[in-house]
C-alpha cells in the first residue's frame, strides 16, 4: 500500500464507523479500493494505511453489504464521478 501510495495512488478503505460517506470522497484520480472482510472488516495496519476511510449509507433494517455488493456500489460511484467530469 504504501508503495502505491509513494506512485500517487490515493487510497480509500471502507469502514462501517467512519462518518465519510463514499459519495463525498474525490474517487476520479489514480485510486485503490480497499475492502474490508465481511464478517471482522480492515485489519487495524491496513486501516491505518488507507489516506481515508468512507461508508456507504445504510437505510432502514440492512445494517450492511456483503462485499461484493459493497465493491459494486464504491466502483459504480467512482464510474460516476469520471463521467459526470
Amino acid at each position: 500500500m504504501r508503495e502505491l501510495q509513494d506512485r500517487n495512488v490515493h487510497i480509500v478503505g471502507t469502514a462501517g464507523e467512519t462518518e465519510k460517506l463514499v459519495y463525498d470522497c474525490d474517487l476520479t484520480g489514480s485510486l485503490a479500493i480497499v475492502m474490508g472482510a465481511e464478517d471482522t472488516g480492515m485489519r487495524r495496519l491496513t486501516r491505518e494505511c488507507c489516506d481515508e476511510l468512507v461508508k456507504i449509507p445504510m437505510f432502514g433494517s440492512v445494517t450492511s453489504l456483503n462485499v461484493s455488493v459493497a465493491t459494486g456500489v464504491c466502483l459504480f460511484e467512482a464510474v460516476r464521478q469520471r463521467i459526470k467530469k
